[in-house]
């Protein structure tokens, strides 16, 4: 029989934005409307740093190691959604976000995973502070205001 692996309760979201503050969103393919920041969980033996670099590339195609990736040393812990919660160990109810993020010097072509994300946008601050679907995803973009603004 095959042992189920499950999801790792701690992640790395990235918030990806130019050096004009357009934030990069994408929208998730198995949630509606669901748009958000680059975002998955540690892999086993992997730093956080280590999942963010690796999930942008895997969500966008940019490679963190050409521009500026920075940890904003901020985490939120945050109930899983129920829908998702399959993906865990039973009993695992919460998760803990680390959030980082990589300045670009202009908006960049994306390659989109497309089992994980079915489009994406550059958007303003304010407008990304409407659109995505997390409050750790708020409380990311409130973090690029206080840092750049």
């Amino acid at each position: 029989m095959k042992h189920k692996s499950y999801k790792t309760p701690i992640s790395s979201l990235v918030v990806i934005y130019t050096k004009q503050l357009d934030i990069l969103l994408l929208s998730r393919c198995d949630k509606k409307n669901f748009w958000q920041s680059v975002t998955g969980s540690l892999e086993k033996n992997e730093s956080p740093i280590d999942t963010a670099k690796r999930e942008v590339f895997e969500e966008t195609g940019i490679v963190c190691d050409n521009y500026l990736l920075e940890d904003w040393n901020l985490n939120h812990q945050y109930k899983i959604f129920s829908h998702w919660r399959h993906r865990y160990r039973p009993g695992v109810l919460y998760n803990t976000e680390h959030i980082f993020g990589l300045e670009l010097p202009q908006k960049l072509p994306i390659s989109l995973a497309p089992e994980e994300h079915n489009d994406f946008k550059w958007v303003g601050l304010d407008s990304a502070k409407k659109l995505v679907f997390s409050w750790t995803n708020v409380k990311a973009l409130e973090k690029l205001s206080e840092i750049k603004l």
